[in-house]
């Protein structure tokens, strides 16, 4: 009998996970106990017990059960912790606190930024720390200068916010900061949507309905068209045209299928999604709760250990042409070798009907609402370099970064050292590898800020004086006059190009900046790989580079509008971030995440790398109110 490949893959599944177990937490476990003799042998190649027993049982199914439950934000009892969350960050607050700690804060991070807000509100004494001297907000960062027009502004982090993260819509509206559609596919220019901004909504695992506020009327983003460009492999072809007859753009990568590549990996990913969910008339339903944690916790159990290029080629069985063709049309080449489940959870919650938001004003006035109520208690330019627990509480060294570097450091110099009771740490762990913690950290919590992988990305932002994007052809005459000539015409609003040049990914502005002819077009945004070929150069070598590659997908008469600015972000070369997000590698959810948020005496842990929603606000919403919870008691 023929043993399926479901069970196959379990088996070596099951082999590999032995071998790892060993290679690290596994061992060192054993080596604790004196007991390593016993596994050289079924380490070096003799095949475990383990690797035939029933699936779903022990302890890594204990830790894909509690994963799970991370995932979907519920506890042990079953409590849907989102909208606890929602009461504790917009309605009611904390508790007031019966006897007010001392709170030192790591990072000004929106996640540190939340989390003293409502800690300070609650009574306790509350103190940030902030390496950096400038600016607050972390990797929510909004260019406001360095543009030719003094008006223009672009977002070097955080962009957009899906209609399915409510923490971050619903804190938005509660602070009075005006939102407006973000158009992740374009639209026809000048369309502006019909009906006010719509109060956000949560419907909760036990059917309570959250609201931020009554209807206000229907809501009607304008159509979507699809009219930017493919540019790959030669050639060139609006988005609506390949979606109608994708055979041309397919066949240039030796793959002969009439879907989409969006199609074909929705295709593969559908064995993924029935764990957890059922297709009912065309669309997908989520099982009722307790399957739906028990589906992602057996996900997790059979394909945490594969990369999203293992589980496309070994499982669904796609050839090489099908995975290039998904890698470059759908963003996946640079996350081809890191883990399936991290891109798999983002791509089994997004679909096409998904409105996404922006802020007005860029992102930055997020943390910077926030800031009034915490100027007295945010202390700028220290950088931890040094955490100390003790039964007493925590003292945290810092340093300054005014004119000075990290190197000048030495134990004997300290800018200021803090003390408090508690301290909630928020800087990404790629950050906190160069603090020094005494007494040392749990082994799982030391190896998971070792490991815990960090990705590149990388923004280059070009300013042009008019929104060319938005021309006719027709205008594009008026516009050059003599200096005319034929060229792709875009006429759309918002959106963005792919190709397969250096620059990859080109995002247009979804609004025109009020009183301002021109723009700030989003050139060039890269991941992993992709990225740090432009990490490699000077930020101010980036932006020729940047236009020629924009040039070869809209033509070269778009350079008759470069004012010659621009702005340029490299996420992996920042001093402060180390890194865009946390991204994990495979096998690292249900390895390392378990570690990553748990408290250490004295000290919490917070910050998008905490949650299961790695790169969002949301996840560092999530985080913000977990530890403040924790905190507060």
């Amino acid at each position: 009998m023929t043993m399926t490949p479901t069970l196959t893959l379990r088996n070596r599944i099951a082999e590999e996970e032995f071998v790892v177990s060993i290679d690290r937490r596994g061992f060192a476990r054993l080596a604790g106990l004196g007991a390593v003799g016993s596994v050289i042998g079924p380490a070096l190649g003799t095949a475990p017990a383990s690797a035939a027993r029933a699936p779903y049982t022990g302890e890594r199914w204990q830790t894909c059960l509690r994963v799970a439950r991370d995932h979907l934000l519920v506890d042990k009892d079953g409590n849907d912790l989102k909208h606890r969350y929602l009461q504790v960050l917009i309605d009611k607050g904390l508790p007031k606190a019966r006897t007010p700690k001392r709170v030192l804060i790591v990072g000004a991070g929106i996640s540190g930024l939340v989390a003293a807000t409502l800690l300070k509100r609650a009574g306790h004494h509350v103190t940030v720390i902030e390496a950096n001297g400038n600016r607050i907000g972390g990797r929510i960062k909004t260019f406001r200068t360095g543009f030719q027009d003094r008006r223009q502004y672009a977002e070097a982090g955080a962009m957009r916010i899906p209609d399915f993260h409510p923490l971050t819509l619903a804190l938005i509206d509660k602070l009075g900061i005006s939102r407006r559609p973000f158009y992740n596919v374009d639209v026809p220019p000048g369309a502006v949507p019909r009906g006010p901004v719509p109060p956000v909504v949560y419907s909760s695992y036990t059917g309570q309905v959250w609201r931020s506020g009554p209807p206000k009327g229907a809501f009607t983003a304008p159509p979507r068209v699809n009219h930017t460009f493919i540019h790959v492999n030669g050639i060139t072809q609006r988005r609506d045209e390949y979606a109608r007859d994708p055979r041309r753009i397919n066949a240039s990568f030796g793959l002969r299928d009439d879907r989409t590549a969006a199609e074909i990996l929705d295709a593969a990913l559908d064995p993924a999604r029935d764990y957890f969910s059922v297709r009912k008339g065309g669309k997908r339903i989520d099982k009722p709760l307790s399957e739906q944690i028990e589906g992602w916790a057996r996900l997790l159990y059979d394909f945490d250990g594969h990369s999203m290029y293992a589980y496309l080629k070994e499982h669904a069985k796609l050839g090489d042409e099908a995975i290039d063709a998904i890698g470059t049309l759908e963003n996946l080449t640079s996350r081809l070798p890191l883990s399936f489940m991290h891109t798999f959870l983002t791509r089994s919650l997004v679909n096409p009907a998904v409105t996404y938001w922006e802020m007005a004003g860029g992102s930055r006035e997020l943390p910077y609402t926030l800031e009034p109520g915490l100027r007295s208690e945010i202390r700028m330019d220290r950088r931890a370099v040094r955490i100390e627990t003790s039964g007493r509480g925590v003292r945290i060294a810092t340093v300054s970064e005014a004119g000075s570097t990290e190197s000048e450091f030495t134990r004997q110099t300290p800018r200021e050292t803090f003390e408090g009771d508690v301290a909630i740490i928020t800087v990404p762990f790629s950050a906190l590898r160069h603090v020094e913690i005494a007494p040392a950290l749990s082994y799982r919590k030391r190896r998971s800020i070792m490991e815990l992988h960090y990705d590149s990305a990388t923004k280059v932002l070009l300013e042009f004086r008019r929104r060319w994007w938005e021309f006719t052809e027709e205008d594009w005459k008026r516009e050059l006059g003599g200096r005319y000539r034929p060229g792709p015409v875009t006429h759309t609003t918002g959106g963005g190009s792919v190709c397969d040049n250096a620059n990859r990914f080109i995002y247009f502005p979804s609004h025109p900046v009020p009183g301002s002819e021109g723009g700030v077009v989003l050139a060039s945004y890269s991941w992993a790989d992709d990225a740090t070929r432009w990490d490699s150069m000077d930020d101010e070598e980036r932006y020729g580079y940047a236009l020629r590659g924009l040039q070869e997908v809209h033509g070269d008469r778009v350079a008759e509008f470069y004012t010659g600015r621009g702005q340029t972000q490299s996420w992996m070369r920042n001093r402060y971030a180390f890194g865009e997000a946390a991204v994990f590698t495979p096998g690292q959810m249900t390895e390392i995440h378990p570690a990553i948020a748990v408290s250490e005496g004295p000290l919490h842990f917070a910050g998008e790398h905490t949650s299961l929603k790695h790169s969002w606000i949301e996840g560092a919403l999530e985080s913000a109110v977990r530890v403040a919870l924790e905190v507060n008691g």
